[in-house]
């Protein structure tokens, strides 16, 4: 079961110290030391935003990649899944279960810009056996997120 200090932080990181405290009937000071220790221990990886592209000025597009991959002898899927990791376009990459291999999610300028980093650089790669990419139309709801602005029922409230 995951500690509640982490479930707070993983709702919302910038809660700040003294906050979290209250909600969890503490000091703000074993707040820091316990988030310091996450640090630490790798448990926290880091903090980072999730961005609406859709609202940036500059043009984003997202795909998402599956890669079938031969598994090196000694290394498993490893060696290929930190070269791929260290690819300024890719944003994460999970070895999965199923159809395919690896999971990489990527972001890039345009669809051209991503078809061809999958064509000239992935499917190059010593090991990978096929590729399939899957560009991102929309996304609804992402990391616990909703993207898009739900609408509400608009049945209305009746109550007899």
């Amino acid at each position: 079961m995951m500690d509640r200090l982490l479930e707070l932080l993983n709702t919302d990181a910038r809660m700040d110290a003294g906050t979290l405290a209250v909600m969890l009937d503490t000091t703000k000071e074993e707040i820091e030391r316990r988030i310091a220790k996450y640090e630490e221990e790798g448990v926290i990886r880091g903090y980072k935003p999730l961005l609406d592209y859709e609202k940036i000025d500059t043009q984003y597009v997202e795909a998402v990649i599956e890669l079938r991959v031969t598994p090196k002898k000694d290394f498993g899927f490893e060696e290929i899944a930190q070269k791929v990791s260290q690819y300024p376009e890719v944003d994460s990459v999970y070895l999965m279960s199923g159809g395919y291999d690896l999971h990489v999610r990527v972001v890039g300028k345009t669809f051209k810009d991503v078809a061809m980093f999958v064509a000239q650089r992935l499917a190059q790669l010593d090991g990978v056996v096929s590729t399939a990419t899957h560009f991102v139309l929309s996304r609804y709801k992402d990391r616990g997120v909703y993207m898009t602005d739900m609408p509400g029922d608009e049945r209305g409230n009746i109550s007899l």
